[in-house]
């Protein structure tokens, strides 16, 4: 009898300083870092989550006890993949199509397509170019962003001699290596084009100068309607429809990258990011869900 009491505590001791082991290895926070396109929807679905089940074992009773904490931070697409490829955060956020060369240094790449985005060639409401034309095409724009084109009245000659001030975002960014892909080809942006920080700064200056010109992301656009207008490019107007059957050209992905499966709470979290919930607040932030 002794011997029976024994092994039953001795195994329920064994069973404690698993679960006790278990608990200290679970990571209870998940680091996303990259993209500032994606970064503001990613910590907003990141809150809901939090505040929604507290800690991980609302999330999946198996889960230790542990306060759920989900870190985000903004550095531009670049930032994001490097972040991966060094081991520094979880997760890396991309606003663009990852090049082959990037995956190649990332053991094991996994891909999360969480949106379709746009760049949006746009203007102040007050531009008066917005009086005669709001189809712009693809060879105008590049004299625009070269600085070929320095006054609106280069563009259209009953505009006034104002000077285009050219709103771009940093020149390292995803959203640029966008644009100058689509639109500039092997021609550079002019050097003293404003670089803006973020989506939400390029669409203030926007906002501040009737005179300016940018490419606002598709969902900063849509945050902003009632004081800026986005052109047609070519003939395409920047619509949902246009987006998605690549009719508008100057397109992207919106995406997180990691390097590895899944930890189970990591697992969570993304299916969370794809629930109708997480999709939600894709839409509300003016993206295009992927489903």
């Amino acid at each position: 009898m002794k011997k029976i009491v024994k092994k039953v505590l001795s195994l329920a001791l064994f069973s404690l300083t698993f679960a006790v082991a278990s608990a200290e290895e679970f990571k209870g926070q998940i680091m996303f870092n990259g993209s500032s396109s994606l970064a503001p929807v990613i910590s907003k679905i990141s809150t809901d989550f939090i505040e929604g089940y507290v800690t991980w074992d609302k999330v999946n009773s198996e889960f230790p006890k542990k306060n759920i904490a989900i870190y985000v931070s903004a550095g531009g697409s670049g930032a994001g993949v490097k972040s991966v490829i060094e081991g520094v955060s979880d997760f890396g956020m991309v606003a663009r199509l990852v090049k082959d060369s990037e995956k190649e240094k990332i053991a094991d790449y996994k891909e999360f397509v969480v949106a379709s985005d746009a760049l949006t060639i746009s203007v102040n409401k007050e531009n008066p170019i917005l009086k005669y034309q709001k189809d712009i095409s693809s060879e105008t724009l590049k004299k625009i962003f070269s600085g070929e084109y320095k006054y609106w009245s280069d563009v259209d000659s009953r505009l006034e001699k104002k000077e285009i001030v050219v709103v771009t975002r940093d020149f390292g960014g995803g959203a640029h290596e966008v644009f100058q892909k689509a639109v500039m080809g092997k021609t550079d942006v002019k050097a003293d084009a404003i670089q803006a920080p973020s989506m939400g700064a390029l669409a203030t200056k926007i906002v501040e100068n009737k005179y300016a010109i940018g490419y606002a992301s598709f969902g900063m656009y849509n945050q902003n309607k009632d004081k800026i207008e986005a052109f047609s490019v070519d003939g395409a107007e920047p619509t949902v429809d246009n987006i998605l059957s690549n009719a508008y050209k100057i397109q992207r992905p919106l995406l997180f990258i990691k390097s590895g499966e899944l930890t189970p709470q990591e697992k969570a979290f993304v299916d969370y990011i794809f629930s109708e919930k997480g999709m939600e607040a894709v839409s509300k932030s003016g993206y295009i869900p992927v489903k």
